[in-house]
């Protein structure tokens, strides 16, 4: 009887886009990479410690297969993962939108739909963790705002505000003005808050307090997982600034509790962004950055520049994913493909070294041996590259 579940994991290979499920059962490749990871994750796990790196790799060599891996083993130890792609509707360079973003792609374990709903809703004003999380807001983080918005959604009875101030928590930040109003209404009190709240400089306050919440509410961490980070490289000047910025928070993070982040990149970003358009000349030069955040930048650059590259897969390696796909083929469709594994690695030696190209080879040869009985010819075209070209016209940024 054929596989529901092997059916899926060949479907998703078939098609080129790698997922959680796949990464679970294919994660024998780049062992020591995954080593190293897994040991991160388990410091993240025991001690609550912070950090992020960053992986680059040519087009079809497995990064999104790895960030998905990584996913699976974060979430099989109780943690908290976020999937992001950068886009041009998720750009590094605008924090709110980013914030939002990775709140959407965010899935806590044993519940298949993303969102931060079921983390919120274990929380109320008499549960335990709430008057920590309540000084911690007030004391640790730059405006406040948190304080408030945290006391009066679990204060309020009326619908439609605890409607406004959950999607606050998703990243529709609400007015501050219409925070005070409901927070009197609810307490009869003034809310104070230190400094004025700018979505576009203080919205990681929300990371730091959901770290926070996470760990107390009893998860291991929270993963966040960046794609395609070498999008930053279509923005324009000041755009990539602000984007350097974002990432320098993710991979050096300072308030944080338990957060460790990855982000993916294309191999030719250094020397088609970074030294093409001599970043570290443009953020010395910039007259929009204050000295310490140029200094972040040239740390995010020089993480960029020592992140570790993923290198093809060895034959072994290679030969190993590819007897997984010969059994993982056979359940799918109920049926027992007669080929060695030595056999099938030599009849894919002409579709390249990537893996994907590899990959989509090998399923349309065992598609044709079990619907035909024979193998015919095989087409499999080669994956474009990415051009860094800017942008032109106004950035996002000043719509925001």
């Amino acid at each position: 009887m054929a596989d529901f579940e092997s059916r899926r994991i060949i479907e998703a290979l078939r098609s080129g886009i790698s997922s959680h499920e796949v990464g679970l059962y294919f994660s024998s490749a780049r062992p020591k990479i995954m080593r190293e990871i897994q040991d991160t994750l388990d410091r993240v796990a025991s001690d609550g410690a912070s950090g992020g790196r960053v992986i680059t790799g040519k087009y079809g060599e497995g990064k999104t297969h790895l960030l998905n891996t990584v996913r699976g083993i974060a979430q099989a130890q109780n943690m908290v993962v976020s999937v992001v792609t950068v886009s041009k509707e998720t750009p590094l360079s605008n924090a709110a939108l980013l914030y939002a973003k990775i709140i959407q792609g965010t899935y806590l374990p044993g519940y298949l739909q993303p969102g931060i709903a079921p983390a919120l809703g274990r929380l109320s004003l008499t549960s335990p963790p709430v008057p920590s999380l309540l000084e911690y807001s007030l004391t640790h983080l730059m405006t406040g705002k948190i304080y408030y918005l945290l006391k009066s959604f679990l204060g309020t009875q009326d619908d439609e505000e605890k409607y406004l101030l959950r999607a606050d928590f998703d990243g529709d930040f609400i007015a501050p003005a219409l925070l005070r109003k409901i927070y009197r209404r609810i307490f009869g009190e003034t809310a104070i808050m230190n400094k004025t709240f700018i979505k576009t400089k203080h919205c990681f306050d929300y990371i730091a307090f959901l770290s926070k919440c996470f760990r107390m509410l009893g998860y291991s961490g929270w993963v966040i997982l960046f794609d395609e980070a070498e999008l930053i490289g279509r923005l324009g000047r000041v755009s990539r600034m602000k984007a350097y910025l974002s990432m320098h928070a993710f991979l050096k993070p300072g308030e944080w509790e338990g957060v460790y982040s990855i982000f993916a990149m294309g191999a030719s970003f250094i020397p088609d962004v970074v030294e093409a358009k001599q970043e570290y000349l443009a953020a010395e030069q910039s007259e929009r950055l204050f000295p310490a955040e140029k200094e972040c930048v040239n740390e995010a650059l020089a993480e960029i520049e020592n992140a570790t590259q993923l290198t093809p897969l060895t034959r072994e390696e290679t030969a190993e994913v590819l007897a997984k796909i010969l059994v993982y083929h056979g359940r799918a469709f109920d049926w027992e493909p007669v080929m060695e594994k030595d056999d099938f690695m030599r009849m894919t030696d002409p579709y390249g070294y990537l893996l994907r190209t590899r990959i989509r080879a090998a399923i349309e040869m065992l598609d044709q041996l079990y619907q035909y009985g024979e193998i015919g010819d095989i087409q499999v075209g080669e994956l474009g590259d990415i051009r860094f070209t800017e942008e032109e016209g106004a950035s996002l940024d000043e719509f925001v």
